[in-house]
């Protein structure tokens, strides 16, 4: 389920800021789709939000994570490292129900 919409300060710019970061990370193209959602869970054992990142490349893979922290708390460091990317990717054929 997604968040209701936090209008707060710096918002907005931690989003640019963590599209940026995965962006360098993943070394994505300028025009490659990323998206950055804030989620709400209410599975036991999750944070209550959670920020997932996700993205498409032009070879049209789809790969995304999940962040354990609301977005503004979210830090470079979090961000997979750029040798996990392949782990990352979503087989079309497959839910995953995580996110």
């Amino acid at each position: 389920m997604l968040a209701p919409s936090r209008k707060q300060p710096g918002r907005l710019e931690a989003a640019s800021r963590l599209k940026a970061w995965a962006r360098s990370r993943f070394s994505l193209a300028a025009d490659a789709t990323l998206l950055v959602s804030e989620i709400e869970s209410a599975q036991a054992g999750f944070p209550p939000v959670s920020t997932v990142v996700a993205f498409w490349t032009a070879e049209r893979k789809h790969y995304h994570w999940r962040i354990f922290k609301p977005l503004e708390e979210v830090v470079e460091d979090d961000l997979p490292p750029a040798w996990y990317k392949p782990a990352l990717e979503v087989d079309a054929g497959r839910q995953c129900g995580c996110c």
